[in-house]
C-alpha cells in the first residue's frame, strides 16, 4: 500500500507560518504524487469559505490559494465538523470539494497502513 500523508492545519492568520506550512507541504505532497489528505482544523477552518485563502498573505510565501487549488486538484481536503460548527459554516457555505468531517474520518485516516501525520 501506497503512503498516504495526512496534515491538520490548526493556525489560521493568527499563526501565519504555521498555516502556510501545512499547505505548502499538502501542495508539495500531492506534486510529489503522495496521496495527500489536508484537514482544516481552528482557525484554519475559515479557509474552506470562498475567498478567505485569497485573502492571506504571507512574505515570500506561494499564495495560499494557490496551495489549496493544488490539494484540492490532487488531494482531499476536509474542515472539521466541530470547527465548521463553532463558526456557523456549513456544507452549503464551503468551497466546492471540501467535505466536513469529524475525528472517526480523522483517526481512520491517520490509522491507515502507511498512513505519515502532521500537525501544524
Amino acid at each position: 500500500m501506497a503512503r498516504s500523508l495526512v496534515i491538520k492545519a490548526t493556525a489560521g492568520a493568527d499563526g501565519a507560518e504555521r498555516c502556510n506550512q501545512a499547505f505548502t507541504v499538502a501542495a508539495a505532497g500531492v506534486a510529489s504524487g503522495v496521496p495527500v489528505s489536508l484537514w482544516l482544523t481552528g482557525e484554519s477552518a475559515w479557509f474552506a469559505l470562498p475567498g478567505r485563502a485569497e485573502q492571506f498573505k504571507l512574505a515570500h510565501a506561494t499564495p495560499l490559494e494557490d496551495l489549496l487549488a493544488v490539494v484540492l486538484d490532487g488531494g482531499q481536503v476536509t474542515l472539521c465538523t466541530q470547527c465548521a460548527a463553532r463558526r456557523g459554516i456549513g456544507p452549503d457555505d464551503v468551497v466546492p470539494g471540501i467535505r466536513i468531517a469529524g475525528a472517526p474520518t480523522f483517526v481512520e485516516e491517520i490509522t491507515a497502513e502507511g498512513a505519515q501525520a502532521l500537525v501544524y
